[in-house]
């Protein structure tokens, strides 16, 4: 990509897209393509079509996603349509409009639900999936195989990568659906609050008038003066990817990567061409816990409420393929955990 080259971020709000588009701002790239939602429905084939046809970008950047979640798993026909529509309209518009380069987004749930840590490229569809990600993980193997495809049938360069716990600026820290790492900052600091008495900037960070219903919120998701309630041994195992580290991956392999670079030319099949995209460290949810307990300053305990389960799904990926096409992560876990809390404080006062 030179400076000047035409570049759409499919999903430019959520925590990958943002990220993508301020790295590429920082870089100095002057001419990036964005659209909302309003403004552009990529479920919809015409529109999608009209969009790629007018616009011509050169390469792409696919984070658009209706994102899945244990919170919100009853919503299994949404997740395997809108995702379906989106990436079909869009990875097979970039093939019409002879787009250089596509770089498309998956999520871990794609690996199947009794997979062993590290886990490799090599296991995707070697086992049953998750139940309550399925619809969600079809969708995205589906994807996944059109850019394989596509690059096989077409000579298409389609790069798929793999996250696995993203994440950083811009993510969702709504108590009731926010992923652990979002849901531990958010209820620290308000811990935090609570301990120091500081009852305004409680109601304010929950838009609330009354300090006892903000308390009576607050503990329905194990949130007291004296504790935050986490469910679990702390035991689980995730791997987590800063999205500033993932805008710079992926801006690695838009320079530098190509499909012909991720496969064997003796092989008589091509599979598995995707990469994971991640740190290949294992954090317990006990350690994430206490560090951002350290970098909050939250003063109460952390009570690990052992009555209840334990995430099913304990996964690290093996980042091998992405160290030896010659990247590695650079934010550590704390300083990560360091740069959300302070765009978190920064963007609530």
């Amino acid at each position: 990509m030179n400076k000047d080259s035409k570049i759409y971020i499919a999903g430019h709000r959520g925590i990958a897209g943002s990220a993508l588009l301020s790295y590429l701002q920082k870089k100095e790239y002057s001419n990036v393509i964005i659209k909302t939602h309003s403004e552009l429905d990529l479920c919809d084939s015409k529109a999608t079509a009209d969009f790629f046809a007018e616009e011509k970008p050169e390469y792409v950047f696919f984070a658009a996603v209706l994102p899945c979640g244990i919170a919100n798993s009853q919503y299994r026909a949404d997740f395997i349509y809108k995702n379906t529509m989106m990436q079909a309209n869009v990875i097979h518009n970039s093939y019409v409009n002879n787009v250089k380069k596509l770089l498309c987004y998956s999520s871990s749930y794609v690996y199947p639900k009794n997979v062993t840590s590290p886990i490799t490229e090599d296991r995707l569809l070697t086992g049953e999936l998750e139940y309550f990600c399925e619809p969600f993980a079809v969708a995205k193997i589906n994807a996944m195989k059109m850019c394989e495809s596509y690059n096989i049938q077409y000579g298409t360069n389609f790069l798929v990568a793999l996250l696995i716990n993203l994440y950083g600026n811009n993510g969702n820290f709504d108590l009731e659906t926010a992923r652990v790492m979002h849901a531990l900052i958010r209820k620290m600091h308000l811990g935090k609050l609570l301990i120091e008495d500081n009852e305004e900037a409680v109601l304010k960070d929950l838009n609330m008038t009354s300090i006892a219903d903000a308390r009576e919120y607050l503990q329905r998701f194990g949130l007291t003066k004296k504790s935050v309630e986490i469910w679990g041994t702390g035991k689980s195992k995730r791997e987590f990817l800063h999205s500033y580290d993932m805008a710079d991956a992926s801006h690695y392999l838009m320079q530098h990567i190509n499909f012909s670079d991720l496969y064997n030319k003796d092989a008589k099949e091509i599979r598995n061409t995707h990469i994971n995209m991640g740190t290949g460290i294992s954090t317990t949810i006990r350690e994430l816990a206490e560090t951002v307990q350290k970098v909050v300053g939250y003063a109460g305990e952390l009570f690990f409420n052992t009555e209840k389960p334990d995430s099913a799904i304990d996964r690290v990926s093996d980042c091998s393929k992405l160290k030896n096409l010659g990247w590695n992560p650079k934010i550590t876990l704390e300083n990560g955990i360091s740069q959300m809390y302070n765009w978190y404080l920064t963007s609530n006062n």
